[in-house]
């Protein structure tokens, strides 16, 4: 027998209250992350901001002092093209569970995202620092029981 119409509508609200309150604190916690990456020749780490802006460029060991300028200028590249990467796939993987379907509510179909039109085809890439996911219930369904251990 199927669950009456008003069971149904009071899970989807409930399921709808908790994602939003998921997406707020996703969103607080991309608002205040960074991403630092060295350079291949450790010469150069630049930071990227939350919104994969480049916040911070630091020089190391003087060791720009015995680069030539194009070898610097590809340092600087490297390490900032690398922290926004990284940046960018940590966005993707917070916000990848409101795009899921509901398990408990069939009629929330989730939503889709071109992350490579988003960031780009790099980010789509299979990184080796990156730990892979599994296919268990969404990250932000398992934390709303755990409201301090976010």
């Amino acid at each position: 027998m199927t669950e009456p119409l008003e069971k149904r509508l009071e899970k989807a609200m409930a399921e709808l209250q908790a994602a939003q309150e998921a997406v707020a604190r996703t969103e607080r916690e991309l608002r205040s992350a960074s991403f630092s990456v060295l350079s291949s020749d450790r010469a150069v780490r630049a930071t990227a901001g939350p919104q994969g802006e480049l916040t911070g460029i630091e020089f190391l060991e003087n060791k720009y002092r015995d680069m030539s300028p194009q070898e610097l200028a590809a340092s600087v590249l490297e390490a900032a093209s690398a922290a926004r990467l990284k940046m960018n796939r940590h966005v993707m993987k917070a916000m990848a569970p409101f795009t899921e379907p509901s398990s408990n509510v069939p009629e929330l179909k989730g939503f889709e995202l071109d992350w490579e039109r988003v960031f780009g085809p790099e980010v789509l890439r299979e990184d080796d620092e990156e730990t892979p996911r599994g296919p268990a219930t969404p990250a932000w369904r398992d934390a709303l029981g755990d409201e301090g251990e976010d």
